[in-house]
Protein backbone atom coordinates (compact mmCIF):
# COMPACT_ATOMS: atom_id res chain seq x y z
CA UNK A 1 0.00 0.00 0.00
CA UNK A 2 1.27 3.62 -0.82
CA UNK A 3 2.26 5.37 2.04
CA UNK A 4 0.04 8.45 2.22
CA UNK A 5 1.37 9.54 5.23
CA UNK A 6 3.57 12.45 4.09
CA UNK A 7 2.23 14.95 1.45
CA UNK A 8 3.90 14.60 -2.17
CA UNK A 9 6.63 16.89 -2.34
CA UNK A 10 6.15 19.83 -4.88
CA UNK A 11 8.74 20.43 -6.91
CA UNK A 12 9.09 24.25 -8.25
CA UNK A 13 10.41 25.08 -11.38
CA UNK A 14 11.20 28.70 -13.20
CA UNK A 15 9.85 28.66 -16.86
CA UNK A 16 11.76 30.70 -18.93
CA UNK A 17 10.28 32.79 -22.13
CA UNK A 18 13.06 30.85 -24.21
CA UNK A 19 13.64 27.10 -23.32
CA UNK A 20 14.93 25.52 -26.63
CA UNK A 21 16.46 27.60 -29.06
CA UNK A 22 18.19 30.43 -28.41
CA UNK A 23 17.57 32.11 -32.10
CA UNK A 24 14.74 34.29 -32.58
CA UNK A 25 13.07 37.33 -31.90
CA UNK A 26 14.41 37.54 -27.81
CA UNK A 27 18.14 37.56 -29.36
CA UNK A 28 17.07 39.56 -32.43
CA UNK A 29 15.99 42.44 -30.13
CA UNK A 30 18.90 42.51 -26.79
CA UNK A 31 21.75 41.93 -29.19
CA UNK A 32 20.10 44.43 -32.09
CA UNK A 33 20.74 46.92 -29.07
CA UNK A 34 23.96 45.97 -28.42
CA UNK A 35 25.11 46.01 -31.99
CA UNK A 36 22.87 49.39 -32.22
CA UNK A 37 24.90 50.87 -29.46
CA UNK A 38 28.49 49.59 -30.37
CA UNK A 39 27.88 50.90 -33.82
CA UNK A 40 27.20 54.44 -32.85
CA UNK A 41 30.22 54.69 -31.06
CA UNK A 42 32.27 53.75 -34.26
CA UNK A 43 30.93 55.47 -37.20
CA UNK A 44 30.76 59.04 -34.93
CA UNK A 45 34.25 59.13 -35.22
CA UNK A 46 34.36 58.74 -39.19
CA UNK A 47 32.07 61.73 -39.02
CA UNK A 48 34.56 63.88 -36.88
CA UNK A 49 35.84 65.85 -40.22
CA UNK A 50 32.83 66.47 -42.39
CA UNK A 51 30.80 67.51 -38.99
CA UNK A 52 33.27 69.69 -38.24
CA UNK A 53 33.24 71.31 -41.63
CA UNK A 54 29.39 71.29 -42.02
CA UNK A 55 28.38 72.64 -38.64
CA UNK A 56 31.71 74.77 -38.28
CA UNK A 57 32.73 72.85 -34.74
CA UNK A 58 35.59 74.18 -32.70
CA UNK A 59 38.36 71.62 -31.86
CA UNK A 60 36.58 71.68 -28.60
CA UNK A 61 33.50 71.32 -30.27
CA UNK A 62 34.33 68.29 -32.28
CA UNK A 63 35.37 65.96 -29.64
CA UNK A 64 32.39 66.70 -27.81
CA UNK A 65 30.59 64.92 -30.36
CA UNK A 66 32.31 61.97 -28.75
CA UNK A 67 33.05 63.04 -25.29
CA UNK A 68 29.37 63.50 -24.14
CA UNK A 69 28.51 60.45 -25.38
CA UNK A 70 31.06 58.64 -23.31
CA UNK A 71 30.31 60.70 -20.25
CA UNK A 72 26.49 59.79 -19.58
CA UNK A 73 26.98 56.72 -20.84
CA UNK A 74 29.72 55.61 -18.51
CA UNK A 75 28.42 57.79 -15.95
CA UNK A 76 24.93 56.49 -15.60
CA UNK A 77 26.04 53.24 -16.35
CA UNK A 78 25.52 51.82 -12.99
CA UNK A 79 22.63 53.33 -12.35
CA UNK A 80 20.75 52.31 -15.22
CA UNK A 81 21.48 48.76 -14.58
CA UNK A 82 19.66 48.80 -10.95
CA UNK A 83 17.18 51.11 -12.66
CA UNK A 84 16.13 47.94 -14.50
CA UNK A 85 16.43 45.62 -11.18
CA UNK A 86 14.18 48.28 -9.31
CA UNK A 87 11.58 48.78 -12.04
CA UNK A 88 11.58 46.09 -14.11
CA UNK A 89 13.59 45.36 -16.53
CA UNK A 90 11.85 44.66 -19.62
CA UNK A 91 9.95 48.77 -18.94
CA UNK A 92 13.59 50.09 -18.35
CA UNK A 93 15.10 48.51 -21.35
CA UNK A 94 12.17 49.58 -23.21
CA UNK A 95 12.46 53.25 -22.14
CA UNK A 96 16.27 53.03 -22.94
CA UNK A 97 15.87 52.50 -26.28
CA UNK A 98 12.87 55.12 -26.89
CA UNK A 99 15.48 57.67 -25.23
CA UNK A 100 18.35 56.27 -27.49
CA UNK A 101 16.05 56.44 -30.58
CA UNK A 102 14.51 60.23 -29.89
CA UNK A 103 18.28 61.51 -29.40
CA UNK A 104 19.44 59.80 -32.20
CA UNK A 105 16.51 61.75 -34.27
CA UNK A 106 17.72 64.93 -32.48
CA UNK A 107 21.06 63.89 -33.40
CA UNK A 108 20.54 63.78 -37.54
CA UNK A 109 18.97 66.95 -37.35
CA UNK A 110 20.91 69.02 -34.93
CA UNK A 111 21.37 72.44 -36.54
CA UNK A 112 24.81 73.72 -34.44
CA UNK A 113 27.04 72.83 -31.81
CA UNK A 114 25.07 73.14 -29.05
CA UNK A 115 21.87 70.93 -30.07
CA UNK A 116 24.25 68.27 -31.42
CA UNK A 117 26.21 67.90 -28.02
CA UNK A 118 23.22 67.96 -26.46
CA UNK A 119 21.38 65.31 -28.25
CA UNK A 120 24.92 63.27 -27.98
CA UNK A 121 24.58 63.28 -23.86
CA UNK A 122 20.76 62.38 -24.46
CA UNK A 123 21.96 58.87 -26.68
CA UNK A 124 24.37 58.41 -23.87
CA UNK A 125 21.46 58.22 -21.11
CA UNK A 126 19.41 56.24 -23.03
CA UNK A 127 22.24 53.79 -23.66
CA UNK A 128 23.47 53.86 -19.88
CA UNK A 129 19.32 52.71 -18.99
CA UNK A 130 19.24 50.16 -22.08
CA UNK A 131 22.38 48.24 -22.72
CA UNK A 132 23.46 46.99 -18.69
CA UNK A 133 19.39 46.03 -18.65
CA UNK A 134 19.76 44.57 -22.09
CA UNK A 135 22.40 41.89 -20.75
CA UNK A 136 20.30 41.45 -17.36
CA UNK A 137 17.60 40.60 -19.59
CA UNK A 138 19.83 37.59 -21.16
CA UNK A 139 19.45 35.58 -17.86
CA UNK A 140 15.85 36.18 -17.48
CA UNK A 141 14.83 34.62 -21.01
CA UNK A 142 17.18 32.29 -21.79
CA UNK A 143 16.77 29.11 -20.02
CA UNK A 144 20.01 27.78 -18.28
CA UNK A 145 22.71 25.48 -20.06
CA UNK A 146 22.90 25.59 -24.20
CA UNK A 147 20.26 27.89 -24.77
CA UNK A 148 21.41 30.57 -23.04
CA UNK A 149 25.71 30.00 -23.90
CA UNK A 150 24.52 30.70 -27.15
CA UNK A 151 22.16 33.83 -26.58
CA UNK A 152 25.18 34.80 -24.59
CA UNK A 153 27.73 34.02 -27.39
CA UNK A 154 25.04 36.44 -30.16
CA UNK A 155 24.65 39.15 -28.12
CA UNK A 156 28.67 38.99 -27.43
CA UNK A 157 29.55 38.78 -31.08
CA UNK A 158 27.32 41.83 -32.12
CA UNK A 159 30.46 43.79 -30.33
CA UNK A 160 32.86 42.31 -32.78
CA UNK A 161 30.32 42.46 -35.63
CA UNK A 162 29.37 46.15 -34.49
CA UNK A 163 32.69 47.25 -34.86
CA UNK A 164 33.99 46.24 -38.02
CA UNK A 165 30.03 47.09 -39.89
CA UNK A 166 30.60 50.37 -37.88
CA UNK A 167 33.61 51.18 -40.02
CA UNK A 168 32.03 50.39 -43.44
CA UNK A 169 28.92 51.28 -42.72
CA UNK A 170 29.10 54.33 -41.21
CA UNK A 171 31.95 55.48 -43.87
CA UNK A 172 29.38 54.58 -46.64
CA UNK A 173 26.90 56.93 -44.82
CA UNK A 174 28.91 59.75 -44.00
CA UNK A 175 29.72 60.19 -47.90
CA UNK A 176 25.98 60.65 -48.53
CA UNK A 177 25.67 62.69 -45.16
CA UNK A 178 26.82 62.66 -41.70
CA UNK A 179 23.33 62.69 -40.46
CA UNK A 180 22.55 59.53 -41.53
CA UNK A 181 25.06 57.83 -39.06
CA UNK A 182 22.13 59.38 -36.55
CA UNK A 183 18.93 58.62 -38.23
CA UNK A 184 19.41 55.26 -39.11
CA UNK A 185 19.13 54.27 -35.56
CA UNK A 186 15.17 55.40 -35.95
CA UNK A 187 13.97 53.08 -38.04
CA UNK A 188 16.12 50.06 -35.92
CA UNK A 189 15.21 51.75 -32.93
CA UNK A 190 11.19 51.54 -33.18
CA UNK A 191 11.56 47.92 -34.85
CA UNK A 192 13.14 47.28 -31.38
CA UNK A 193 10.81 48.55 -29.39
CA UNK A 194 7.96 46.68 -30.99
CA UNK A 195 9.36 43.24 -30.97
CA UNK A 196 10.47 43.94 -27.57
CA UNK A 197 7.07 44.78 -26.70
CA UNK A 198 6.04 41.29 -28.17
CA UNK A 199 9.15 38.79 -27.17
CA UNK A 200 10.22 40.20 -23.80
CA UNK A 201 8.75 39.24 -20.56
CA UNK A 202 8.60 41.74 -17.21
CA UNK A 203 10.53 41.19 -14.20
CA UNK A 204 9.58 41.90 -10.54
CA UNK A 205 11.26 45.47 -9.53
CA UNK A 206 13.33 44.50 -6.65
CA UNK A 207 12.40 47.82 -4.30
CA UNK A 208 16.44 48.90 -3.49
CA UNK A 209 17.45 52.30 -2.79
CA UNK A 210 18.60 53.95 -5.72
CA UNK A 211 22.12 55.86 -5.39
CA UNK A 212 20.23 58.90 -7.39
CA UNK A 213 22.62 61.93 -6.00
CA UNK A 214 25.93 59.31 -6.61
CA UNK A 215 25.01 58.75 -10.25
CA UNK A 216 24.51 62.80 -10.69
CA UNK A 217 27.51 63.72 -8.79
CA UNK A 218 29.77 61.66 -10.44
CA UNK A 219 28.92 61.80 -13.97
CA UNK A 220 28.50 66.21 -13.31
CA UNK A 221 31.95 65.96 -11.47
CA UNK A 222 33.76 64.11 -14.59
CA UNK A 223 31.75 66.76 -17.08
CA UNK A 224 33.59 69.78 -15.45
CA UNK A 225 36.80 68.63 -15.33
CA UNK A 226 36.54 67.39 -19.23
CA UNK A 227 34.96 70.78 -20.03
CA UNK A 228 37.70 72.57 -18.38
CA UNK A 229 40.39 70.49 -20.08
CA UNK A 230 38.85 70.73 -23.60
CA UNK A 231 38.00 74.44 -23.53
CA UNK A 232 41.29 75.49 -22.04
CA UNK A 233 43.25 76.13 -25.70
CA UNK A 234 40.81 78.08 -26.73
CA UNK A 235 39.42 80.04 -23.78
CA UNK A 236 42.58 80.12 -21.96
CA UNK A 237 43.57 78.31 -18.69
CA UNK A 238 43.06 81.65 -16.93
CA UNK A 239 39.00 81.58 -18.16
CA UNK A 240 36.90 82.35 -15.75
CA UNK A 241 34.77 79.29 -17.49
CA UNK A 242 37.63 77.15 -17.50
CA UNK A 243 39.06 77.87 -13.66
CA UNK A 244 35.52 77.38 -12.63
CA UNK A 245 34.52 74.27 -14.58
CA UNK A 246 37.61 72.72 -12.93
CA UNK A 247 36.89 73.77 -9.34
CA UNK A 248 33.02 72.74 -9.93
CA UNK A 249 33.96 69.69 -11.45
CA UNK A 250 36.50 69.19 -8.49
CA UNK A 251 33.96 69.56 -6.09
CA UNK A 252 31.42 67.49 -7.28
CA UNK A 253 34.06 64.73 -7.59
CA UNK A 254 34.65 65.85 -3.75
CA UNK A 255 31.11 65.40 -2.48
CA UNK A 256 30.79 61.95 -5.03
CA UNK A 257 32.95 60.36 -2.77
CA UNK A 258 31.69 61.37 0.20
CA UNK A 259 28.02 60.30 -0.62
CA UNK A 260 29.23 56.95 -1.37
CA UNK A 261 30.81 56.53 1.98
CA UNK A 262 27.63 56.99 3.06
CA UNK A 263 25.52 55.66 1.04
CA UNK A 264 22.51 52.87 2.19
CA UNK A 265 23.19 50.91 -1.85
CA UNK A 266 26.44 53.01 -3.39
CA UNK A 267 27.21 52.58 -7.19
CA UNK A 268 30.58 52.11 -5.87
CA UNK A 269 31.32 50.16 -3.23
CA UNK A 270 34.44 50.94 -1.49
CA UNK A 271 35.20 47.92 -0.24
CA UNK A 272 36.28 46.88 -3.54
CA UNK A 273 38.84 48.63 -3.77
CA UNK A 274 40.75 47.23 -0.29
CA UNK A 275 42.87 45.16 -2.86
CA UNK A 276 45.82 46.83 -4.43
CA UNK A 277 46.15 43.83 -7.14
CA UNK A 278 42.42 45.44 -8.30
CA UNK A 279 43.05 49.23 -7.99
CA UNK A 280 46.18 48.91 -10.22
CA UNK A 281 43.91 46.64 -12.63
CA UNK A 282 41.20 49.28 -12.69
CA UNK A 283 44.06 52.30 -13.73
CA UNK A 284 45.19 50.46 -16.23
CA UNK A 285 41.57 49.55 -17.49
CA UNK A 286 41.21 53.46 -17.17
CA UNK A 287 44.19 54.54 -19.33
CA UNK A 288 43.46 51.51 -21.39
CA UNK A 289 40.20 52.83 -22.66
CA UNK A 290 41.58 56.60 -23.01
CA UNK A 291 44.26 54.68 -25.46
CA UNK A 292 41.08 53.48 -27.62
CA UNK A 293 39.01 56.30 -27.66
CA UNK A 294 41.60 59.23 -28.18
CA UNK A 295 43.05 56.54 -31.00
CA UNK A 296 40.23 56.27 -33.22
CA UNK A 297 39.10 59.49 -33.06
CA UNK A 298 42.86 61.20 -33.78
CA UNK A 299 43.80 58.59 -36.77
CA UNK A 300 39.86 59.02 -38.49
CA UNK A 301 40.79 63.09 -38.26
CA UNK A 302 44.65 62.21 -39.70
CA UNK A 303 43.78 59.95 -43.00
CA UNK A 304 40.18 62.42 -43.70
CA UNK A 305 41.88 66.23 -43.11
CA UNK A 306 45.32 65.81 -44.23
CA UNK A 307 45.46 62.17 -46.66
CA UNK A 308 42.46 63.18 -47.94
CA UNK A 309 40.61 59.89 -47.58
CA UNK A 310 36.81 59.47 -48.07
CA UNK A 311 34.69 58.48 -44.63
CA UNK A 312 34.74 55.52 -46.47
CA UNK A 313 38.21 54.74 -47.70
CA UNK A 314 38.69 55.92 -43.69
CA UNK A 315 36.15 53.14 -42.30
CA UNK A 316 38.00 50.44 -44.97
CA UNK A 317 41.64 51.41 -43.72
CA UNK A 318 40.27 51.10 -39.82
CA UNK A 319 39.22 46.89 -40.47
CA UNK A 320 43.16 45.25 -40.07
CA UNK A 321 43.27 46.95 -36.72
CA UNK A 322 40.26 44.82 -35.95
CA UNK A 323 41.99 41.47 -37.35
CA UNK A 324 44.85 42.78 -35.11
CA UNK A 325 42.58 42.78 -32.03
CA UNK A 326 41.05 39.39 -32.74
CA UNK A 327 44.25 37.76 -33.45
CA UNK A 328 46.08 38.72 -30.04
CA UNK A 329 42.75 38.17 -28.11
CA UNK A 330 42.63 34.63 -29.18
CA UNK A 331 46.35 34.29 -28.53
CA UNK A 332 46.51 35.68 -25.21
CA UNK A 333 43.04 34.23 -24.15
CA UNK A 334 45.01 31.25 -24.47
CA UNK A 335 48.01 32.47 -22.40
CA UNK A 336 46.65 34.33 -19.75
CA UNK A 337 45.83 30.84 -17.62
CA UNK A 338 49.88 30.14 -17.91
CA UNK A 339 51.45 33.78 -17.79
CA UNK A 340 51.07 36.33 -14.96
CA UNK A 341 49.14 38.71 -16.85
CA UNK A 342 50.94 41.50 -15.75
CA UNK A 343 53.57 40.84 -18.47
CA UNK A 344 50.77 40.23 -21.23
CA UNK A 345 49.47 43.97 -20.41
CA UNK A 346 52.92 45.07 -20.16
CA UNK A 347 54.17 43.52 -23.46
CA UNK A 348 50.47 45.00 -25.60
CA UNK A 349 51.31 47.76 -24.06
CA UNK A 350 54.82 47.91 -25.45
CA UNK A 351 53.26 46.88 -28.72
CA UNK A 352 51.23 49.73 -28.62
CA UNK A 353 53.84 52.55 -27.57
CA UNK A 354 56.45 50.69 -29.85
CA UNK A 355 54.15 51.02 -32.89
CA UNK A 356 52.22 54.55 -31.92
CA UNK A 357 55.65 56.27 -31.88
CA UNK A 358 56.70 54.38 -35.70
CA UNK A 359 53.61 56.24 -36.40
CA UNK A 360 54.71 59.73 -34.64
CA UNK A 361 58.44 59.39 -36.48
CA UNK A 362 57.25 57.91 -40.07
CA UNK A 363 53.58 59.37 -40.85
CA UNK A 364 53.34 62.34 -42.87
CA UNK A 365 51.07 64.12 -45.46
CA UNK A 366 52.97 61.91 -48.03
CA UNK A 367 52.22 58.48 -46.61
CA UNK A 368 51.14 55.68 -48.68
CA UNK A 369 48.16 53.15 -46.71
CA UNK A 370 50.08 50.32 -47.57
CA UNK A 371 52.62 49.96 -45.59
CA UNK A 372 52.49 53.20 -44.16
CA UNK A 373 49.51 52.89 -42.12
CA UNK A 374 48.79 49.07 -42.26
CA UNK A 375 51.07 47.96 -40.60
CA UNK A 376 50.70 50.80 -37.66
CA UNK A 377 47.01 50.02 -37.74
CA UNK A 378 47.32 45.65 -37.72
CA UNK A 379 50.29 46.11 -35.25
CA UNK A 380 48.28 48.31 -32.47
CA UNK A 381 45.39 46.41 -33.24
CA UNK A 382 47.38 43.38 -31.83
CA UNK A 383 48.83 45.41 -28.79
CA UNK A 384 45.56 46.61 -27.64
CA UNK A 385 44.19 42.94 -28.32
CA UNK A 386 47.06 41.74 -26.04
CA UNK A 387 46.53 44.18 -23.23
CA UNK A 388 42.53 44.12 -22.75
CA UNK A 389 42.03 40.51 -22.39
CA UNK A 390 43.50 39.74 -19.21
CA UNK A 391 42.60 43.21 -17.48
CA UNK A 392 39.07 42.19 -16.86
CA UNK A 393 39.57 38.85 -15.62
CA UNK A 394 41.96 40.56 -13.13
CA UNK A 395 39.19 42.73 -12.04
CA UNK A 396 37.28 39.65 -11.10
CA UNK A 397 40.31 37.33 -9.67
CA UNK A 398 39.99 36.26 -6.32
CA UNK A 399 36.26 37.66 -5.26
CA UNK A 400 33.30 35.22 -4.58
CA UNK A 401 30.52 34.92 -7.28
CA UNK A 402 28.35 37.37 -5.93
CA UNK A 403 30.88 40.10 -6.41
CA UNK A 404 31.90 39.38 -10.36
CA UNK A 405 28.75 41.37 -11.63
CA UNK A 406 29.60 44.91 -9.37
CA UNK A 407 33.27 44.65 -10.60
CA UNK A 408 32.38 43.57 -14.01
CA UNK A 409 30.36 46.81 -14.11
CA UNK A 410 32.68 48.93 -12.32
CA UNK A 411 35.48 47.90 -14.92
CA UNK A 412 33.19 48.69 -17.81
CA UNK A 413 32.54 52.03 -16.44
CA UNK A 414 36.23 52.76 -15.86
CA UNK A 415 37.08 51.95 -19.36
CA UNK A 416 34.40 53.86 -21.00
CA UNK A 417 35.30 57.48 -18.47
CA UNK A 418 38.40 56.77 -19.47
CA UNK A 419 37.65 57.68 -22.95
CA UNK A 420 36.47 61.01 -22.53
CA UNK A 421 38.96 62.11 -19.93
CA UNK A 422 41.73 61.13 -22.30
CA UNK A 423 40.51 62.88 -25.27
CA UNK A 424 39.93 65.75 -23.37
CA UNK A 425 44.19 65.70 -21.92
CA UNK A 426 45.28 64.68 -25.51
CA UNK A 427 42.89 67.38 -27.34
CA UNK A 428 43.78 69.93 -25.73
CA UNK A 429 47.42 69.22 -26.13
CA UNK A 430 47.13 68.20 -29.94
CA UNK A 431 45.72 72.08 -30.76
CA UNK A 432 48.02 73.70 -28.31
CA UNK A 433 50.60 71.89 -30.70
CA UNK A 434 48.90 72.95 -33.46
CA UNK A 435 48.13 76.94 -32.60
CA UNK A 436 52.35 76.75 -31.56
CA UNK A 437 53.10 76.01 -35.37
CA UNK A 438 51.10 78.42 -37.10
CA UNK A 439 48.10 76.48 -37.31
CA UNK A 440 44.57 77.55 -36.67
CA UNK A 441 41.35 75.58 -34.84
CA UNK A 442 38.42 74.72 -37.12
CA UNK A 443 37.61 72.94 -40.24
CA UNK A 444 40.66 71.49 -42.14
CA UNK A 445 38.91 72.86 -45.82
CA UNK A 446 39.35 76.37 -44.73
CA UNK A 447 43.01 76.02 -43.89
CA UNK A 448 46.33 76.39 -46.38
CA UNK A 449 49.33 74.09 -47.09
CA UNK A 450 51.47 75.54 -44.18
CA UNK A 451 48.63 75.40 -41.75
CA UNK A 452 47.37 71.82 -42.87
CA UNK A 453 50.91 71.01 -42.04
CA UNK A 454 51.04 72.48 -38.38
CA UNK A 455 47.27 70.25 -38.08
CA UNK A 456 49.35 67.02 -39.35
CA UNK A 457 51.94 67.66 -36.54
CA UNK A 458 49.40 68.21 -33.84
CA UNK A 459 47.75 64.89 -34.98
CA UNK A 460 51.33 63.28 -34.93
CA UNK A 461 51.70 64.96 -31.25
CA UNK A 462 48.26 63.06 -29.87
CA UNK A 463 49.44 59.50 -31.02
CA UNK A 464 52.28 60.77 -28.83
CA UNK A 465 50.50 61.66 -25.97
CA UNK A 466 48.04 58.08 -26.90
CA UNK A 467 51.42 56.14 -26.60
CA UNK A 468 52.24 57.83 -22.89
CA UNK A 469 48.88 57.12 -21.98
CA UNK A 470 49.59 53.20 -22.71
CA UNK A 471 52.67 53.37 -21.34
CA UNK A 472 51.03 54.80 -17.56
CA UNK A 473 48.43 51.73 -18.42
CA UNK A 474 51.37 49.23 -18.76
CA UNK A 475 53.26 50.69 -15.81
CA UNK A 476 50.23 50.36 -13.44
CA UNK A 477 50.11 46.61 -15.07
CA UNK A 478 53.47 45.70 -13.32
CA UNK A 479 51.78 45.88 -9.94
CA UNK A 480 49.10 43.66 -10.48
CA UNK A 481 50.46 40.55 -9.20
CA UNK A 482 47.62 38.14 -10.01
CA UNK A 483 48.67 34.91 -11.00
CA UNK A 484 47.74 32.33 -13.75
CA UNK A 485 45.94 30.26 -11.27
CA UNK A 486 43.92 32.75 -9.85
CA UNK A 487 42.99 34.34 -13.57
CA UNK A 488 41.99 31.03 -14.18
CA UNK A 489 39.88 30.75 -11.80
CA UNK A 490 38.52 33.97 -12.47
CA UNK A 491 37.88 32.85 -15.78
CA UNK A 492 35.78 30.09 -14.99
CA UNK A 493 33.83 32.17 -12.48
CA UNK A 494 33.05 34.30 -15.15
CA UNK A 495 31.53 31.52 -17.71
CA UNK A 496 29.59 29.90 -14.53
CA UNK A 497 28.13 33.19 -13.70
CA UNK A 498 27.22 34.10 -17.39
CA UNK A 499 25.66 30.14 -17.76
CA UNK A 500 23.31 30.08 -14.66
Amino acid sequence: MPDHSQPAARETQIVYPVMTRAFGLAIIVLSGLQLMVVLDGTVANLALAPLQADLGLSDAGRNWVLTSYALAFGGLMLLGGRLGDAFGRKKMFLTGVIVFTLASLLCGLAFNEATLVGARALQGVGAAIASPTAFALVATTFAPGPVRNQAIAIYAAMTGVGSIAGLILGGALTQVSWRWIFLINVPIGAIIVVLAVVSLKETAGVRLPLDFPGAVLGTLGCTGVVLALSEGTELGWLSPVVVGSLVAGLVLLGLFLAVERRAENPLLPFSLFADKDRVATFVAIFFAGGVMFSLAAFVALFVQDILGYSPLSAGLAFVPFAFGLGAAAFITSKLVVRIQPRWLVMTGAAIMVGWLLFSVLTMNADSSYFPGIFFPVIGIGFGVGMASIPLPLCAIAGVPATEIGPLTAIALVAQTLGGPVALAVVGALATSRTLSLGGIAGPANLMNDAQLGALSSGYMFALFCCAMFALVAGLAAFFIRFTPQQVAQAQAAQEDVQSV
